[in-house]
């Protein structure tokens, strides 16, 4: 049953982008974003204080335009990378990309350099009687990091060294990561399909899987801590250089968040561990029958759990009847992914692991990646997906410079859509039995979701911390994460000593610095906006869809003030970790 379920998972179909990687389309794109570059550069450097608000609004336009072009050429790129990242040739096409797009980006580099040079007052003046208001949110963004801004030699440098620099790490992380081999049971195995048997409903498979994926990071980590040495080096530099208060404030700032508020919901978590992962914990170990269980049965199934192998085609129409159940207009959205190639569900060798929702650019449409085995988790990884590639088609009428959401709103569609997906077959489930089961799976994913993220971003804190003074060894890495791990997991989890090495195959850790805490931020808005939708009589459905169709034209107050929540209150998370603490409570009585 398991192959044949499998069977025909859908592959997506780039062409919406571009034929191929030697297509004259590209290549012709490629030479006009560099003679539009060339040519912007040439009319505006240097002149920008002198433009009116007219002036500067068609002239940010042209910015916007250009960047499109880049934005598809690098969007391809991306996407074809991700689908083999083991293939040399694709790499080099990749690179080549990469630098391509980067001598485009230096012509540009002085637009948003000078644009921070505009005394404010005068700003203000220019969006009186001009179009330029439509840009205020994302001057309002550019212009939050003007106290941060170097020199504009300094900043060329920074922008061209990228390619050589930081870039190049990421891509050697994710290439050895995409090329490991794991043997379990004499079969090799890719990550993706590793880190899937810790859900496995046999103890010994689970076992083997852990101690495989330990063995592996661990014969690998001296490359994988001078990684992540190098790339929390070359940010302090440069964090230094532009005087930023401490490592995460860059990260911040792009999110359109205040660190105040950050803090409120790290610090609400963690003094939440007890109540929420501990207790869980220490609840599962004894269904297990046990005082404690090993790091490698967190994610296992519960005893009597239903382990069939889900078909792709119920996945998708359970995920869409979910959405329908909700508006739908939201399930006319969805059903275009399955109607049409934008989705790459099969795992493949040297295949991305994990998966993510490409937006591209607002002329295409995004494109979802994912590792489809058929398990529960697999399909609310589908709905969670399916909820930003919904999300960026209904922002994508803002553009390019507006469409894209700051990263604390950026969950909330995805990890809503989950929500949705869960409540729908939870209802649907009569057996108590059965919905003390889904019950249990969805705290774990919560957990994982919000509790899990949380303890990264603060191994995350510790590791920028402790590299100020020297180089981290894997051991030194090792302890932090063991420390963290041991904090968040609590007495009910055993971790084992080549446990250590598992910080090193979380990819946000390289290609997004403290970027984790945006899920938890997510699931804890999602629990308060679902908390409303279930007492609201009707409009919550209006008011979501604008939310999501503003895109990043509102900041987070903005957004929720419609619905009356307010993430700077610390209540506010206690609401969202109360949900969770709820399904807690429910399965203790249960």
């Amino acid at each position: 049953m398991s192959k044949s379920a499998l069977a025909n998972l859908p592959e997506w179909d780039l062409t919406d982008l571009y034929p191929s990687r030697t297509s004259p389309e590209l290549m012709e794109d490629l030479e006009t974003a560099a003679r539009d570059a060339k040519a912007f550069a040439a009319q505006y450097k240097g002149t920008l204080t002198g433009l009116d608000g007219q002036g500067l609004y068609l002239a940010i336009a042209k910015f916007e335009e250009i960047g499109e072009l880049e934005g598809r050429i690098m969007s391809y790129a991306y996407l074809v990378y991700a689908g083999n990242m083991s293939d040399p040739e694709i790499g080099k096409f990749f690179q080549t990309m990469q630098e391509k797009i980067s001598a485009i980006g230096t012509d540009l580099l002085f637009f948003t350099l000078e644009l921070n040079r505009i005394e404010e007052d005068r700003l203000q003046s220019m969006y009186e009687g001009s179009s330029l208001k439509k840009y205020e949110p994302w001057l309002r963004n550019v212009r939050a990091l003007k106290p941060y801004q170097l020199s504009d030699e300094i900043e060329k440098l920074l922008h061209e060294k990228d390619i050589s620099g930081r870039s190049a790490w990421v891509r050697l992380f994710d290439e050895t990561i995409a090329g490991l081999k794991f043997e379990v049971d004499g079969e090799e195995m890719a990550s993706q399909q590793v880190l899937h048997l810790l859900s496995s409903p046999n103890g010994d498979i689970r076992k083997k899987a852990a101690k495989s994926l330990g063995k592996v990071f661990g014969q690998n980590v001296r490359l994988f801590s001078l990684i992540t040495n190098t790339l929390a080096k070359d940010k302090a530099i440069e964090d230094e250089w532009r005087g930023s208060p401490e490592p995460a404030a860059m990260r911040h700032l792009a999110n359109q968040v205040e660190a105040e508020v950050v803090d409120a919901l790290s610090e609400a978590v963690q003094a939440a561990y007890p109540r929420l992962s501990h207790r869980y914990y220490a609840i599962k170990a004894k269904w297990m029958g046990q005082e404690k269980i090993d790091y490698w049965d967190r994610n296992a199934p519960l005893p009597d759990a239903d382990e069939r192998v889900i078909p792709w085609d119920e996945a998708r129409d359970t995920v869409l009847e979910a959405y329908g159940r909700f508006s739908p207009e939201l399930s006319k959205l969805g059903q275009q992914f399955f109607e049409k190639p934008w989705i790459d569900a099969a795992v493949r060798p040297g295949k991305s692991p994990g998966a993510f929702a490409h937006p591209t650019v607002p002329s295409v449409h995004p494109y979802l990646l994912l590792n489809y085995q058929g398990n529960i988790r697999d399909v609310m990884t589908l709905a969670h997906e399916l909820g930003h590639g919904v999300h960026q088609l209904l922002a994508a009428p803002q553009g390019g410079l507006l469409a894209d959401t700051p990263l604390t709103l950026a969950e909330t569609a995805s990890v809503f859509g989950e929500q949705l997906t869960f409540r729908a077959l939870l209802e649907k489930e009569a057996d108590p039995d059965k919905r003390r089961i889904m019950l249990a799976g969805k705290v774990e994913d919560m957990l994982n979701t919000v509790v899990r993220q949380i303890a990264f971003y603060d191994f995350e804190k510790r590791l920028h911390s402790a590299r100020k003074d020297e180089e981290l060894s894997p051991d030194q890495i090792g302890k932090i994460w063991m420390e963290v791990q041991s904090e968040s997991l609590g007495p009910a989890i055993r971790l084992h000593d080549e446990y250590q090495y598992f910080w090193s195959y979380i990819p946000h850790f390289i290609h997004s610095p403290f970027y984790v805490y945006a899920y938890a931020f997510g699931d804890c808005l999602v629990n308060a906006l679902y908390a409303i939708y279930q007492e609201a009589e009707s409009g919550f459905q209006d008011k979501y869809f604008a939310m999501l169709k503003a895109g990043g034209t509102l900041r987070h107050k903005e957004l929720l003030a419609p619905f009356n929540l307010d993430a700077s209150d610390p209540a506010f998370w206690s609401k969202g970790l109360g949900v969770i603490e709820g399904f807690i409570d429910e399965l203790e009585a249960l």
